[in-house]
């Protein structure tokens, strides 16, 4: 019977480990995710709800970019998520000064981070970026989500509605992760103005 008894009791021991094993996994939110990790090199400083992006005194056009970020209600404010968000100069580079360290090697030195304030209100002041040498790709801004009790992953692009590259072909092609990512610039006393709001979760696998 002593036999019976311990294969018993180490069966259920494994069965048991093996089902909290299961159930402690979390999937990960979003997929993979290249370059995703560069959303938390801000450093020291503290994130507010606006940024500015280098090089947006000096380049034209400006853009705002603002909006808010909802829970997957679509209409519950998401407070304290930081967007992270980086893009080309008007050559369609991504422009480095040659000190960078981490992703900012690849990203360039144009990019920005904000956290969402208790409205869940988010703005960046940047320049509308150029697209990639050949023309093949519309302009675009890439951006990362980072919410308090999730791991960090990407929505869709910012891309603009009056982009000749951004085909049809191209729009049906979009996931609209966390909702469409085009926006229509509007001029407002010298700067282009886009509004884009964030829905956390919508077409975001494993959410």
């Amino acid at each position: 019977m002593k036999p019976f008894i311990y294969i018993f009791l180490f069966s259920l021991f494994t069965v048991s480990c093996h089902s909290q094993t299961k159930t402690s996994e979390r999937p990960v939110v979003g997929g993979p995710c290249e370059g995703c990790e560069a959303i938390y090199e801000y450093g020291e400083r503290l994130l507010a709800s606006v940024d500015t992006l280098p090089n947006f005194t000096t380049t034209e056009p400006k853009l705002r970019i603002s909006g808010k970020v909802y829970h997957m209600d679509g209409k519950t404010p998401a407070a304290n998520v930081i967007l992270y968000i980086y893009q080309t100069n008007r050559a369609g580079l991504y422009a480095t000064l040659g000190n960078e360290t981490g992703w900012a090697r690849r990203h360039g030195y144009i990019r920005g981070w904000i956290k969402t304030d208790k409205q869940g209100q988010y703005t960046f002041y940047t320049f509308r970026p150029g697209a990639y040498p050949g023309g093949t790709e519309p302009e675009h801004i890439h951006i990362t989500v980072k919410e308090p009790d999730k791991n960090e992953y990407y929505i869709d692009d910012y891309v603009f509605d009056d982009d000749p590259l951004l085909t049809d072909k191209k729009r049906r092609a979009m996931s609209n992760r966390s909702g469409s990512g085009i926006v229509q610039p509007i001029e407002k006393e010298g700067i282009f103005v886009v509004e884009r709001n964030i829905i956390l979760g919508l077409n975001i696998p494993d959410y």
